[in-house]
């Protein structure tokens, strides 16, 4: 079994290239990370939207994720000042449903 998160982020207007700018080294970062499967960055078709699905091994390697330095110092430090949302999604596979 693995533990997925969806972020989803609404920039600032205009602020979209510099968050996916931001988050590049953050993915490379991430795919490090014992335990990490996925990390995957998405421009929606909207101007303003920006994606993440990444994929653990467990939840306790998304805590450890959320603790690490360069998400303290990226997604912390940085790119939240450049939205106006943030929503995170945390899911587990569905029995019998494909996963």
């Amino acid at each position: 079994m693995s533990f997925v998160v969806i972020a989803r982020y609404v920039t600032n207007p205009g602020e979209r290239a510099k968050v996916l700018d931001l988050l590049a080294p953050m993915a490379a970062a991430s795919l490090a990370e014992p335990g990490c499967r996925r990390y995957d960055l998405y421009a929606g078709t909207d101007d303003d939207v920006v994606a993440i699905v990444e994929e653990y091994d467990t939840e306790a390697d998304f805590a450890a994720h959320c603790d690490s330095e360069h998400f303290k110092r990226i997604v912390l430090g940085q790119v939240v000042q450049l939205l106006t949302e943030r929503v995170v999604t945390r899911c587990v596979p569905v029995a019998g449903a494909g996963a």
